[in-house]
């Protein structure tokens, strides 16, 4: 199985402080780091921490930065052969601010001064043997064109829809797993109630939507009612990259061939482990500590898509 994700990835500066500073003071920190971070880059290492081979592809400058990140990639065995570096250009990078207590994050990012990855750098070699396509939709052009070429081959498609941006509607409409961040069912015009959301995503032509909540869980539809998959309580230290991180999940339940109620508890496990530790991609665990996870709250992780584990647990 390989994993091919279209996106964005970054640099990311972290400081941990004990309350939020106001306008015009000073804030100490508890605690500074920089790691790679980036929705898609992110979705792709945790995949490769549960075992699947992953490629990227995307956009980084020929600076400090975007040798960083191209080398954690390396580093957790993610193919960057489809990363593409501008000459002369700045990667991406973001500060985000942690508040200690709560994990509650500010980000202040800056886009890659680099032009996005054209239609034309997504070669056929980039989706060769793919089991599976993941996108962010922030290079819309290229997502697009990747979509429409994995439709054709028939590999499935998953988006990570943040927010309404422009081609996002068309994106999902050529994928098969629609999983949006909240803002995006907002930007819709949802009324946040479950019948709203019904139709909304049946408007999108994905089979299976789902939304994250943050600490409300998630709300998905495949069809019919849709059903809300509780989040894990943990002790959070950041929740940077969790949404994140949730994608990789829901997408190692999409290889497996598990039910999707089973792949949506897995995903959230998942992010809520991810949470216990600073940054988007240190804390991701791999699959014996998320079983173990799992276990200790009486939820067993399905082998095969006959299984029915998880989803008798919560059902009782």
């Amino acid at each position: 199985m390989t994993v091919s994700g279209l996106g964005q990835c970054c640099w990311d500066t972290l400081a941990v402080v004990d309350a939020y500073p106001s306008p015009d003071s000073k804030a100490e920190a508890v605690a500074w780091e920089e790691q790679a971070g980036g929705p898609t880059a992110t979705a792709l290492v945790a995949l490769a921490r549960l075992g699947v081979a992953c490629r990227f592809a995307g956009v980084v400058g020929d600076d400090d930065a975007g040798r960083r990140i191209r080398q954690a990639l390396d580093s957790e065995g993610v193919d960057g052969a489809f990363l593409v570096a501008r000459r002369g250009g700045e990667s991406q990078r973001a500060f985000i601010m942690i508040e200690r207590g709560s994990g509650r994050r500010t980000i202040v990012w800056r886009r890659p001064a680099g032009e996005p990855l054209e239609p034309r750098e997504v070669p056929d070699a980039f989706l060769a043997g793919s089991s599976l396509l993941l996108l962010d939709g922030l290079m819309a052009d290229a997502s697009l064109h990747a979509a429409r070429r994995a439709r054709r081959s028939g590999i499935p498609v998953m988006v990570d829809a943040g927010r309404m941006r422009p081609g996002m509607l068309d994106i999902a409409r050529q994928c098969d797993y629609v999983v949006a961040a909240e803002q995006f069912f907002l930007d819709l015009g949802w009324d946040r109630t479950s019948g709203h959301f019904r139709a909304l995503s049946a408007g999108l032509g994905a089979p299976v939507v789902t939304v994250t909540l943050g600490a409300g869980g998630s709300l998905t539809w495949e069809g019919g009612e849709p059903f809300i998959v509780p989040a894990f309580g943990v002790e959070a230290v950041d929740t940077t990259g969790a949404g994140d991180v949730f994608h990789g999940g829901y997408g190692y339940g999409i290889l497996q061939g598990w039910r999707v109620r089973e792949t949506v508890i897995f995903a959230s496990a998942l992010a809520a482990m991810k949470c216990r530790q600073v940054g988007a991609q240190r804390g991701i665990p791999r699959f014996p500590e998320v079983a173990a996870f799992l276990a200790r709250r009486n939820i067993a992780v399905p082998p095969n898509s006959t299984a029915g584990a998880i989803h008798d647990a919560v059902q009782s």
